[in-house]
């Protein structure tokens, strides 16, 4: 192998460039930097003439960095064989196909709108079949009940419930002191102190303490479900599962389902609880308030169509957040970009959910448990 150099002779006035050796990869390694010093210099870009015939081997590579070197043009006197020229004409062609952007017209926006329905459409195609498969596994386990996957709704009861016990009741009971200390700044401007039970009782009961537990269920839980049924896709163990006759929506998605929606119900009770019993402790510092007052009156002025609501709002988030996690671990692409992506995709999909569901909780139920209604 003969390393690629570079020289300059005198014709004349200026200088003449030639090149010998192997341009090739193995004969480029560890020489590039240098190459491409002596090449950028000012006899390099002052020679009248190029002599690539000393060239024994060139390569793509070899023919792609003179071409850099030369501005993506040749030089207008080359004298170079037959295979170096067309290795050359082989890196312009590919130069100028790398900078080929397609014309831009009025209807971009419209094609882009056009992409994005036909993109919204397909996640909800998807997501409706997904349902459409859960259903009839119901069916399947009402008629089987051997078949039901206890294991593995037991193992997601533990992980999104139990576990998740610890952090929702630290935050729950923040949110709680947090809520009372702001509200009781402004009752005792007023010498209002006592409507503090009311504004903690339903503010939390019936919106701040299932609104609270889906969001940190739906960064926690659903974002690993999503990575869990994503990882399977990468690694194909999904298809494992087909191919040894094993239904993936049975044995992974319907778990996954029945614990969030049983699990978040119970979790909406404790968080609920934790931030009552937080904004009762700062009632208690901020406004005298007795802890024995705080629970007389809580029962009187929250009435208990407030409670189920919020129960009921857990069952529904659940379902959203559990549906919409295992739609998007299922969409995943046998690639880590596509892995990150869609468990990111997950996360803010479920929230918004998670509030459009709760903005119609709030209208159908407006009547219901409110003063006045």
């Amino acid at each position: 192998m003969n390393a690629p150099t570079v020289s300059f002779d005198r014709e004349g006035a200026a200088p003449v460039a030639s090149l010998q050796g192997d341009w090739t990869l193995q004969g480029l390694e560890g020489r590039i930097d240098a190459l491409r010093a002596a090449l950028d210099t000012v006899e390099a870009r002052a020679a009248a003439r190029w002599d690539l015939t000393g060239i024994a081997r060139i390569d793509s590579l070899g023919a792609c960095l003179l071409w850099r070197i030369w501005g993506d043009r040749l030089p207008a006197t080359l004298d170079a064989g037959e295979h170096t020229l067309a290795m050359l004409e082989s890196a312009s062609a590919l130069g100028v196909r790398s900078r080929v952007t397609p014309p831009t017209t009025s209807f971009d926006s419209l094609a882009a709108l056009g992409r994005a329905g036909l993109s919204f459409a397909r996640q909800i195609g998807d997501l409706v079949a997904l349902i459409g498969q859960l259903l009839l596994d119901l069916l399947h386990i009402a008629r089987r009940p051997q078949d039901a996957p206890l294991r593995e709704i037991s193992a997601n009861l533990y992980k999104t419930g139990v576990s998740a016990l610890p952090i929702t009741a630290l935050v729950g009971f923040l949110i709680g002191v947090v809520l009372s200390y702001l509200s009781a700044l402004q009752l005792k401007t007023f010498g209002a102190d006592v409507f503090i039970v009311n504004i903690l009782g339903i503010g939390i009961v019936r919106e701040l303490g299932p609104v609270l537990v889906a969001v940190l269920v739906a960064g926690r839980s659903g974002s690993a479900m999503t990575a869990q049924l994503g990882v399977m896709r990468v690694t194909e163990e999904i298809d494992a599962l087909a191919t040894m006759g094993v239904p993936r929506s049975l044995r992974l998605v319907l778990p996954k389902v029945l614990a969030l929606v049983t699990a978040l119900p119970l979790l909406v009770l404790w968080t609920s609880s934790a931030a009552l019993f937080g904004g009762m402790v700062a009632a208690s510092i901020q406004l005298d308030m007795s802890y024995g007052f705080f629970l007389d009156t809580l029962p009187r002025v929250v009435p208990i169509a407030n409670l189920y609501i919020g129960l009921a709002k857990g069952v529904a988030f659940g379902l959203v957040i559990a549906l919409v996690a295992c739609h998007f671990g299922l969409s995943v692409k046998p690639n880590t970009e596509s892995l990150s992506s869609n468990t990111t995709r997950s996360v803010v999909s479920a929230i918004t959910c998670v509030i459009l569901v709760d903005a119609l909780f709030a209208i159908a139920t407006r009547h219901i448990g409110l003063p006045g209604g």
